[in-house]
Protein backbone atom coordinates (compact mmCIF):
# COMPACT_ATOMS: atom_id res chain seq x y z
CA UNK A 1 0.00 0.00 0.00
CA UNK A 2 1.61 3.29 -1.31
CA UNK A 3 2.62 5.78 1.39
CA UNK A 4 2.71 9.34 1.97
CA UNK A 5 6.47 10.25 1.60
CA UNK A 6 6.58 13.16 3.02
CA UNK A 7 6.12 17.27 1.58
CA UNK A 8 6.44 17.45 -2.13
CA UNK A 9 8.39 20.53 -3.31
CA UNK A 10 9.56 23.39 -0.81
CA UNK A 11 6.81 26.11 -2.75
CA UNK A 12 3.93 27.00 -1.40
CA UNK A 13 0.89 26.44 -3.80
CA UNK A 14 -1.16 29.80 -4.90
CA UNK A 15 -3.87 30.87 -2.53
CA UNK A 16 -6.48 30.54 -5.18
CA UNK A 17 -8.76 28.48 -2.52
CA UNK A 18 -8.49 30.93 0.14
CA UNK A 19 -7.71 29.92 3.54
CA UNK A 20 -6.40 26.31 2.65
CA UNK A 21 -3.65 27.93 0.73
CA UNK A 22 0.01 29.97 1.76
CA UNK A 23 -3.05 32.67 2.26
CA UNK A 24 -5.61 34.23 0.76
CA UNK A 25 -4.29 36.48 -1.78
CA UNK A 26 -1.10 35.97 -0.69
CA UNK A 27 1.22 33.84 -3.17
CA UNK A 28 4.70 34.33 -1.59
CA UNK A 29 5.95 32.52 1.57
CA UNK A 30 9.35 33.53 3.36
CA UNK A 31 11.94 30.28 3.21
CA UNK A 32 13.02 29.07 7.00
CA UNK A 33 16.13 30.34 6.21
CA UNK A 34 15.12 33.97 5.70
CA UNK A 35 12.98 33.81 7.91
CA UNK A 36 15.67 32.52 10.93
CA UNK A 37 18.14 35.13 9.75
CA UNK A 38 15.69 38.14 10.45
CA UNK A 39 14.79 36.69 13.49
CA UNK A 40 18.11 36.50 14.50
CA UNK A 41 19.08 39.89 13.84
CA UNK A 42 16.72 41.71 15.31
CA UNK A 43 17.86 43.90 18.13
CA UNK A 44 18.46 41.41 21.19
CA UNK A 45 19.35 42.66 24.68
CA UNK A 46 20.05 40.71 28.00
CA UNK A 47 17.07 41.52 29.40
CA UNK A 48 15.00 40.44 26.78
CA UNK A 49 17.40 36.99 26.70
CA UNK A 50 16.33 36.75 30.56
CA UNK A 51 12.43 36.41 29.47
CA UNK A 52 13.67 32.90 27.33
CA UNK A 53 10.98 30.12 28.08
CA UNK A 54 12.91 27.05 28.68
CA UNK A 55 10.94 24.38 26.74
CA UNK A 56 11.96 20.61 26.67
CA UNK A 57 14.31 19.79 24.06
CA UNK A 58 11.79 18.48 21.29
CA UNK A 59 14.62 15.30 20.75
CA UNK A 60 16.77 14.70 24.00
CA UNK A 61 20.09 14.85 22.33
CA UNK A 62 19.80 14.79 18.03
CA UNK A 63 17.51 17.80 16.95
CA UNK A 64 17.62 15.99 13.27
CA UNK A 65 20.25 15.31 10.76
CA UNK A 66 21.04 18.02 8.26
CA UNK A 67 20.65 18.21 4.68
CA UNK A 68 24.25 17.07 4.17
CA UNK A 69 23.60 13.93 6.09
CA UNK A 70 25.32 14.43 9.92
CA UNK A 71 24.57 11.25 11.83
CA UNK A 72 23.07 11.50 15.51
CA UNK A 73 25.68 11.14 18.53
CA UNK A 74 26.39 7.65 18.86
CA UNK A 75 26.79 6.55 15.28
CA UNK A 76 30.09 6.79 12.82
CA UNK A 77 33.16 8.08 12.41
CA UNK A 78 32.95 11.46 13.77
CA UNK A 79 30.54 11.03 16.57
CA UNK A 80 33.09 11.07 19.44
CA UNK A 81 34.43 14.40 18.97
CA UNK A 82 30.39 15.43 18.16
CA UNK A 83 29.02 14.12 21.34
CA UNK A 84 31.91 15.87 23.33
CA UNK A 85 31.44 19.48 21.62
CA UNK A 86 27.70 19.09 22.58
CA UNK A 87 28.44 18.36 26.60
CA UNK A 88 30.55 20.92 26.80
CA UNK A 89 27.88 22.55 25.20
CA UNK A 90 25.11 21.96 27.74
CA UNK A 91 27.80 22.43 30.86
CA UNK A 92 29.25 25.40 29.62
CA UNK A 93 29.60 27.89 32.85
CA UNK A 94 28.90 31.50 30.98
CA UNK A 95 27.71 33.32 27.76
CA UNK A 96 31.40 33.52 26.40
CA UNK A 97 32.55 29.83 27.23
CA UNK A 98 29.40 28.91 25.34
CA UNK A 99 30.32 30.94 22.34
CA UNK A 100 33.92 30.04 22.73
CA UNK A 101 33.03 26.34 22.10
CA UNK A 102 31.50 27.00 18.81
CA UNK A 103 33.63 29.50 17.60
CA UNK A 104 36.88 27.87 18.04
CA UNK A 105 35.79 24.01 16.82
CA UNK A 106 34.61 24.86 13.07
CA UNK A 107 34.99 21.43 12.31
CA UNK A 108 33.21 19.71 14.72
CA UNK A 109 30.18 22.36 15.38
CA UNK A 110 26.85 20.22 13.56
CA UNK A 111 23.43 22.20 12.91
CA UNK A 112 21.72 20.43 15.88
CA UNK A 113 24.52 22.02 17.81
CA UNK A 114 22.95 25.61 17.87
CA UNK A 115 19.62 24.72 19.44
CA UNK A 116 21.60 23.33 22.32
CA UNK A 117 23.48 26.50 22.46
CA UNK A 118 20.12 28.50 22.51
CA UNK A 119 18.49 26.16 24.78
CA UNK A 120 22.05 26.79 27.50
CA UNK A 121 22.04 30.69 27.30
CA UNK A 122 18.47 30.22 28.02
CA UNK A 123 19.44 28.44 31.46
CA UNK A 124 22.56 30.25 32.15
CA UNK A 125 20.84 33.56 31.83
CA UNK A 126 17.36 32.09 33.64
CA UNK A 127 19.56 31.01 37.02
CA UNK A 128 19.19 31.82 40.38
CA UNK A 129 20.36 34.11 42.41
CA UNK A 130 22.80 36.30 39.89
CA UNK A 131 22.66 35.58 36.12
CA UNK A 132 26.24 36.10 34.83
CA UNK A 133 26.72 39.16 32.93
CA UNK A 134 26.26 38.62 28.86
CA UNK A 135 28.11 41.55 26.65
CA UNK A 136 26.08 42.59 23.54
CA UNK A 137 28.43 41.77 21.23
CA UNK A 138 28.46 37.71 22.16
CA UNK A 139 24.70 37.85 21.66
CA UNK A 140 25.56 39.65 18.10
CA UNK A 141 28.57 36.91 17.88
CA UNK A 142 25.94 33.72 18.13
CA UNK A 143 23.30 35.51 16.34
CA UNK A 144 26.04 35.80 13.66
CA UNK A 145 26.91 32.15 13.76
CA UNK A 146 23.54 30.67 13.32
CA UNK A 147 23.31 32.90 10.77
CA UNK A 148 26.23 31.92 8.49
CA UNK A 149 25.17 28.24 8.74
CA UNK A 150 21.31 28.01 8.45
CA UNK A 151 21.41 27.00 4.88
CA UNK A 152 23.22 23.72 5.32
CA UNK A 153 20.17 23.48 8.64
CA UNK A 154 17.09 20.97 8.26
CA UNK A 155 14.10 22.10 8.66
CA UNK A 156 13.59 20.40 11.98
CA UNK A 157 16.46 21.92 13.34
CA UNK A 158 15.47 25.06 11.63
CA UNK A 159 12.32 25.24 13.14
CA UNK A 160 14.18 24.42 16.81
CA UNK A 161 16.59 27.71 16.09
CA UNK A 162 13.40 29.69 15.30
CA UNK A 163 11.14 28.81 18.41
CA UNK A 164 13.94 29.74 20.89
CA UNK A 165 14.96 32.74 19.08
CA UNK A 166 11.21 33.93 18.92
CA UNK A 167 11.00 33.15 22.29
CA UNK A 168 14.08 35.04 23.07
CA UNK A 169 11.71 38.64 23.33
CA UNK A 170 9.76 38.66 26.73
CA UNK A 171 7.63 40.90 24.48
CA UNK A 172 6.31 40.68 21.66
CA UNK A 173 5.51 43.86 21.24
CA UNK A 174 9.40 44.55 20.46
CA UNK A 175 9.67 43.14 17.08
CA UNK A 176 8.58 44.70 14.29
CA UNK A 177 5.61 44.13 12.15
CA UNK A 178 7.55 42.19 9.34
CA UNK A 179 9.09 40.20 11.68
CA UNK A 180 5.77 38.78 13.36
CA UNK A 181 4.39 38.64 9.30
CA UNK A 182 7.44 36.57 8.29
CA UNK A 183 6.48 34.11 11.73
CA UNK A 184 2.76 33.95 11.04
CA UNK A 185 3.26 33.14 7.39
CA UNK A 186 5.59 30.53 8.47
CA UNK A 187 3.61 28.82 11.00
CA UNK A 188 0.93 29.03 8.01
CA UNK A 189 3.10 27.33 5.41
CA UNK A 190 4.61 24.90 7.48
CA UNK A 191 1.15 23.83 9.49
CA UNK A 192 3.24 24.41 12.55
CA UNK A 193 0.36 24.55 15.34
CA UNK A 194 2.30 26.18 18.20
CA UNK A 195 0.79 27.96 21.06
CA UNK A 196 3.26 29.93 22.51
CA UNK A 197 4.59 31.45 19.23
CA UNK A 198 0.74 31.84 18.21
CA UNK A 199 -0.16 33.35 21.53
CA UNK A 200 3.19 35.76 20.73
CA UNK A 201 1.27 37.08 17.90
CA UNK A 202 -1.97 37.64 18.80
CA UNK A 203 -0.71 39.54 22.04
CA UNK A 204 1.37 41.68 19.32
CA UNK A 205 -1.91 42.30 17.33
CA UNK A 206 -3.10 43.56 20.37
CA UNK A 207 -0.72 45.67 21.59
CA UNK A 208 0.09 47.25 18.14
CA UNK A 209 -3.22 47.80 16.90
CA UNK A 210 -3.60 51.79 16.25
CA UNK A 211 0.28 50.79 14.27
CA UNK A 212 -1.58 48.19 11.70
CA UNK A 213 -3.63 48.57 9.25
CA UNK A 214 -5.97 45.91 7.62
CA UNK A 215 -3.28 44.36 5.02
CA UNK A 216 -0.65 43.25 7.78
CA UNK A 217 -3.22 42.19 10.13
CA UNK A 218 -4.60 39.48 7.30
CA UNK A 219 -1.00 38.14 7.03
CA UNK A 220 -1.17 37.88 11.39
CA UNK A 221 -4.17 36.29 11.32
CA UNK A 222 -3.90 34.04 8.67
CA UNK A 223 -1.98 30.70 11.12
CA UNK A 224 -5.13 31.55 13.40
CA UNK A 225 -7.58 30.07 10.70
CA UNK A 226 -5.78 27.74 8.85
CA UNK A 227 -4.14 26.15 12.01
CA UNK A 228 -7.85 26.11 13.91
CA UNK A 229 -6.44 28.03 16.93
CA UNK A 230 -8.40 30.58 18.81
CA UNK A 231 -5.66 32.58 21.03
CA UNK A 232 -6.62 32.93 24.79
CA UNK A 233 -5.88 36.04 24.32
CA UNK A 234 -9.26 37.74 25.59
CA UNK A 235 -8.58 41.25 23.60
CA UNK A 236 -7.94 39.37 20.40
CA UNK A 237 -11.79 39.27 18.91
CA UNK A 238 -12.77 42.96 19.86
CA UNK A 239 -9.16 44.05 18.89
CA UNK A 240 -9.54 42.18 15.58
CA UNK A 241 -13.68 44.28 15.38
CA UNK A 242 -11.97 47.36 15.69
CA UNK A 243 -9.91 46.87 13.01
CA UNK A 244 -12.90 46.02 10.81
CA UNK A 245 -14.87 48.57 11.63
CA UNK A 246 -11.83 51.54 11.15
CA UNK A 247 -10.25 49.74 7.82
CA UNK A 248 -12.89 47.56 5.91
CA UNK A 249 -13.80 50.29 3.52
CA UNK A 250 -10.15 50.88 2.85
CA UNK A 251 -8.90 47.59 1.63
CA UNK A 252 -11.72 45.18 0.59
CA UNK A 253 -9.59 42.19 -0.52
CA UNK A 254 -7.50 42.52 3.25
CA UNK A 255 -11.14 42.82 4.71
CA UNK A 256 -12.48 39.21 3.52
CA UNK A 257 -9.12 37.82 4.08
CA UNK A 258 -9.84 38.54 7.82
CA UNK A 259 -13.69 37.37 7.51
CA UNK A 260 -12.48 34.17 6.18
CA UNK A 261 -10.01 33.04 8.63
CA UNK A 262 -12.21 34.05 11.51
CA UNK A 263 -15.25 32.31 9.57
CA UNK A 264 -12.48 29.00 9.91
CA UNK A 265 -12.76 29.92 13.59
CA UNK A 266 -16.41 29.98 14.31
CA UNK A 267 -15.89 33.80 15.32
CA UNK A 268 -17.46 36.58 12.47
CA UNK A 269 -18.44 39.60 13.71
CA UNK A 270 -22.10 40.83 12.62
CA UNK A 271 -20.78 44.02 11.91
CA UNK A 272 -18.39 43.23 9.38
CA UNK A 273 -20.74 41.05 7.86
CA UNK A 274 -23.10 43.82 7.71
CA UNK A 275 -20.52 45.87 5.60
CA UNK A 276 -18.83 43.20 3.46
CA UNK A 277 -22.94 42.40 2.33
CA UNK A 278 -24.14 45.89 1.62
CA UNK A 279 -24.82 47.20 -1.91
CA UNK A 280 -22.18 50.04 -1.54
CA UNK A 281 -19.01 47.18 -0.85
CA UNK A 282 -20.32 44.37 -3.38
CA UNK A 283 -20.55 47.35 -5.93
CA UNK A 284 -17.30 48.49 -5.34
CA UNK A 285 -15.80 45.43 -5.25
CA UNK A 286 -17.29 44.62 -8.59
CA UNK A 287 -14.99 46.31 -11.37
CA UNK A 288 -11.40 45.56 -9.40
CA UNK A 289 -9.04 42.93 -10.32
CA UNK A 290 -9.66 40.36 -7.06
CA UNK A 291 -13.51 40.62 -7.70
CA UNK A 292 -14.12 37.01 -8.58
CA UNK A 293 -11.95 35.77 -5.59
CA UNK A 294 -13.82 38.27 -3.35
CA UNK A 295 -17.24 36.77 -4.63
CA UNK A 296 -15.80 33.43 -4.00
CA UNK A 297 -14.95 34.06 -0.67
CA UNK A 298 -18.74 36.16 0.29
CA UNK A 299 -20.52 32.94 -1.35
CA UNK A 300 -18.47 30.86 1.25
CA UNK A 301 -19.59 33.57 4.10
CA UNK A 302 -23.20 33.40 3.27
CA UNK A 303 -23.18 30.06 3.31
CA UNK A 304 -21.41 30.16 6.97
CA UNK A 305 -25.08 32.62 8.12
CA UNK A 306 -26.96 30.33 6.61
CA UNK A 307 -25.45 27.39 8.39
CA UNK A 308 -24.17 28.43 11.49
CA UNK A 309 -25.50 31.97 12.32
CA UNK A 310 -29.29 31.95 12.89
CA UNK A 311 -29.48 35.28 15.03
CA UNK A 312 -28.07 36.80 11.86
CA UNK A 313 -30.72 39.55 10.56
CA UNK A 314 -28.71 41.59 8.36
CA UNK A 315 -27.89 41.86 4.49
CA UNK A 316 -26.57 38.85 2.49
CA UNK A 317 -24.94 38.04 -0.69
CA UNK A 318 -27.70 38.38 -3.60
CA UNK A 319 -28.48 34.82 -5.29
CA UNK A 320 -26.71 36.44 -8.52
CA UNK A 321 -23.50 37.82 -6.96
CA UNK A 322 -23.27 34.42 -5.31
CA UNK A 323 -20.86 31.44 -7.32
CA UNK A 324 -19.37 27.83 -6.13
CA UNK A 325 -16.75 28.24 -3.05
CA UNK A 326 -14.61 25.63 -4.61
CA UNK A 327 -15.75 24.15 -7.94
CA UNK A 328 -13.23 21.66 -8.25
CA UNK A 329 -10.77 19.72 -5.83
CA UNK A 330 -8.46 21.71 -3.34
CA UNK A 331 -4.71 22.85 -4.51
CA UNK A 332 -3.42 21.16 -1.90
CA UNK A 333 -4.92 17.93 -3.17
CA UNK A 334 -3.88 18.45 -6.60
CA UNK A 335 -0.45 19.02 -5.73
CA UNK A 336 -0.51 15.96 -3.53
CA UNK A 337 -2.39 13.81 -5.92
CA UNK A 338 0.68 11.25 -6.10
CA UNK A 339 0.61 11.05 -2.36
CA UNK A 340 -3.33 10.48 -2.03
CA UNK A 341 -5.00 7.61 -1.00
CA UNK A 342 -7.78 8.50 -3.32
CA UNK A 343 -7.26 6.01 -6.23
CA UNK A 344 -6.71 3.01 -4.36
CA UNK A 345 -10.06 3.84 -1.79
CA UNK A 346 -11.64 4.37 -5.42
CA UNK A 347 -10.54 1.20 -7.02
CA UNK A 348 -11.56 -0.49 -3.67
CA UNK A 349 -15.02 0.99 -3.51
CA UNK A 350 -15.18 0.16 -7.50
CA UNK A 351 -14.44 -3.96 -6.30
CA UNK A 352 -17.08 -4.24 -3.13
CA UNK A 353 -19.89 -1.57 -4.62
CA UNK A 354 -19.12 -1.42 -8.49
CA UNK A 355 -19.08 1.64 -10.69
CA UNK A 356 -22.26 2.62 -10.59
CA UNK A 357 -22.95 2.92 -6.98
CA UNK A 358 -20.65 5.70 -6.26
CA UNK A 359 -19.88 9.18 -6.99
CA UNK A 360 -15.98 10.68 -7.15
CA UNK A 361 -14.91 13.84 -7.12
CA UNK A 362 -18.62 15.35 -6.80
CA UNK A 363 -19.17 18.98 -5.87
CA UNK A 364 -22.15 19.41 -4.04
CA UNK A 365 -23.98 22.93 -3.74
CA UNK A 366 -22.92 25.18 -2.79
CA UNK A 367 -19.88 24.51 -4.49
CA UNK A 368 -17.97 21.94 -1.65
CA UNK A 369 -16.42 19.02 -3.44
CA UNK A 370 -16.66 15.74 -2.15
CA UNK A 371 -14.07 13.19 -2.01
CA UNK A 372 -17.10 9.92 -2.54
CA UNK A 373 -20.44 10.49 -2.44
CA UNK A 374 -23.16 7.03 -1.99
CA UNK A 375 -27.08 7.37 -2.34
CA UNK A 376 -28.43 4.95 0.20
CA UNK A 377 -32.32 3.74 0.88
CA UNK A 378 -34.54 4.32 4.27
CA UNK A 379 -33.41 0.53 4.41
CA UNK A 380 -29.62 0.89 3.97
CA UNK A 381 -29.24 -0.29 0.79
CA UNK A 382 -26.37 1.29 -1.62
CA UNK A 383 -28.50 2.77 -4.90
CA UNK A 384 -27.32 3.20 -7.88
CA UNK A 385 -26.36 6.93 -8.23
CA UNK A 386 -27.83 7.22 -11.88
CA UNK A 387 -31.02 6.76 -10.42
CA UNK A 388 -31.39 9.36 -7.91
CA UNK A 389 -30.46 12.81 -7.27
CA UNK A 390 -27.19 12.77 -5.51
CA UNK A 391 -27.42 16.65 -4.48
CA UNK A 392 -29.53 17.75 -1.20
CA UNK A 393 -31.35 20.69 -1.48
CA UNK A 394 -29.68 24.17 -0.55
CA UNK A 395 -30.29 26.21 1.34
CA UNK A 396 -31.41 23.03 3.49
CA UNK A 397 -34.89 23.13 3.91
CA UNK A 398 -34.82 22.58 7.80
CA UNK A 399 -31.68 23.60 9.03
CA UNK A 400 -30.13 22.67 12.23
CA UNK A 401 -28.51 25.48 13.82
CA UNK A 402 -25.24 25.09 15.44
CA UNK A 403 -25.20 20.87 15.33
CA UNK A 404 -24.71 18.35 13.21
CA UNK A 405 -27.49 16.91 10.81
CA UNK A 406 -29.17 13.25 12.54
CA UNK A 407 -26.78 10.41 11.77
CA UNK A 408 -28.95 7.53 11.26
CA UNK A 409 -29.56 6.73 7.61
CA UNK A 410 -33.13 6.16 7.99
CA UNK A 411 -33.82 9.95 8.49
CA UNK A 412 -34.45 10.59 4.47
CA UNK A 413 -35.95 8.18 1.81
CA UNK A 414 -32.09 8.65 -0.05
CA UNK A 415 -29.39 9.27 2.28
CA UNK A 416 -26.66 10.99 0.78
CA UNK A 417 -23.23 9.29 2.70
CA UNK A 418 -20.03 11.17 2.00
CA UNK A 419 -16.50 9.51 2.23
CA UNK A 420 -14.12 12.22 3.54
CA UNK A 421 -10.40 11.21 2.80
CA UNK A 422 -8.28 12.76 5.61
CA UNK A 423 -4.85 12.64 4.66
CA UNK A 424 -1.72 13.70 6.24
CA UNK A 425 -1.60 16.99 5.13
CA UNK A 426 -5.00 17.46 5.92
CA UNK A 427 -4.05 18.00 9.48
CA UNK A 428 -1.69 20.15 11.30
CA UNK A 429 1.80 19.36 12.22
CA UNK A 430 1.07 17.20 14.82
CA UNK A 431 -1.16 15.09 12.84
CA UNK A 432 -4.36 16.00 15.49
CA UNK A 433 -6.07 18.69 14.43
CA UNK A 434 -7.61 19.41 11.21
CA UNK A 435 -7.11 22.36 9.30
CA UNK A 436 -9.45 25.03 9.32
CA UNK A 437 -10.53 25.06 6.10
CA UNK A 438 -10.73 20.99 6.52
CA UNK A 439 -12.89 21.44 9.41
CA UNK A 440 -15.15 23.79 8.26
CA UNK A 441 -16.01 21.67 5.11
CA UNK A 442 -16.88 18.69 6.96
CA UNK A 443 -18.72 20.70 9.39
CA UNK A 444 -21.12 22.52 6.39
CA UNK A 445 -21.65 19.09 5.05
CA UNK A 446 -23.18 17.96 7.65
CA UNK A 447 -25.08 20.56 8.96
CA UNK A 448 -26.35 20.76 5.19
CA UNK A 449 -28.04 16.92 6.36
CA UNK A 450 -24.57 14.98 4.46
CA UNK A 451 -23.49 11.82 6.57
CA UNK A 452 -20.01 11.82 7.16
CA UNK A 453 -17.64 8.70 7.06
CA UNK A 454 -14.30 10.03 7.64
CA UNK A 455 -11.61 7.72 6.55
CA UNK A 456 -8.65 8.83 8.59
CA UNK A 457 -4.69 8.54 7.27
CA UNK A 458 -3.49 6.70 9.84
CA UNK A 459 -6.34 4.15 9.36
CA UNK A 460 -5.57 3.98 5.10
CA UNK A 461 -1.39 3.43 5.79
CA UNK A 462 -1.83 0.50 7.98
CA UNK A 463 -3.89 -1.15 5.11
CA UNK A 464 -1.40 -3.99 3.56
CA UNK A 465 -2.53 -3.90 -0.11
CA UNK A 466 -6.01 -4.01 -1.65
CA UNK A 467 -7.61 -7.14 -0.16
CA UNK A 468 -7.05 -5.10 3.48
CA UNK A 469 -8.21 -2.24 2.14
CA UNK A 470 -11.81 -3.70 0.95
CA UNK A 471 -11.78 -5.63 3.92
CA UNK A 472 -11.68 -2.01 5.92
CA UNK A 473 -14.16 -0.45 3.89
CA UNK A 474 -16.94 -3.10 4.06
CA UNK A 475 -16.16 -3.02 8.08
CA UNK A 476 -16.68 0.74 7.66
CA UNK A 477 -19.79 1.02 5.59
CA UNK A 478 -21.18 -2.50 7.51
CA UNK A 479 -21.09 -0.26 10.76
CA UNK A 480 -23.39 2.18 8.86
CA UNK A 481 -25.88 -0.50 8.58
CA UNK A 482 -25.21 -0.22 4.71
CA UNK A 483 -26.42 -3.05 1.91
CA UNK A 484 -25.58 -3.61 -0.96
CA UNK A 485 -24.78 -6.53 -3.59
CA UNK A 486 -27.84 -9.12 -4.32
CA UNK A 487 -28.75 -9.03 -0.75
CA UNK A 488 -29.09 -5.22 -0.78
CA UNK A 489 -30.48 -4.77 -3.92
Amino acid sequence: MRRPRGEPGSRAPRPTEGATCAGPGESWSPSPNSMLRVLLSAQASAARLSGLLLLPPVQPCYLGPSKWGDRPPGGGPHAGPVQGLQRLLEQARSPGELLRWLGQNPTKVRPHHYPVALRRLGQLLGSRPQPPPVEQATLQDLSQLIIRNCPSFDIHTIHVCLHLAVLLEARPEELTPHVMVLLAQHLARHRLREPQLLEAIAHFLVVQEAQLNSKVVQKLVLPFGRLNYLPLEQQFMPCLERILAREAGLAPLATVNILMSLCQLRCLPFRALHFVFSPGFINHISGTPHALIVRRYLSLLDTAVELELPGYRGPRLPRRQQVPIFPQPLITDRARCKYSHKDIVAEGLRQLLGEEKYRQDLTVPPGYCTDFLLCVSSSGAVLPVRTQDPFLPYPPRSCLQGQAAPQPTTRDPAQRVVLMLRERWHFCRDGRVLLGSRALRERHLGLMGYQLLPLPFEELESQRGLPQLKSYLRQKLQALGLRWGPEGG
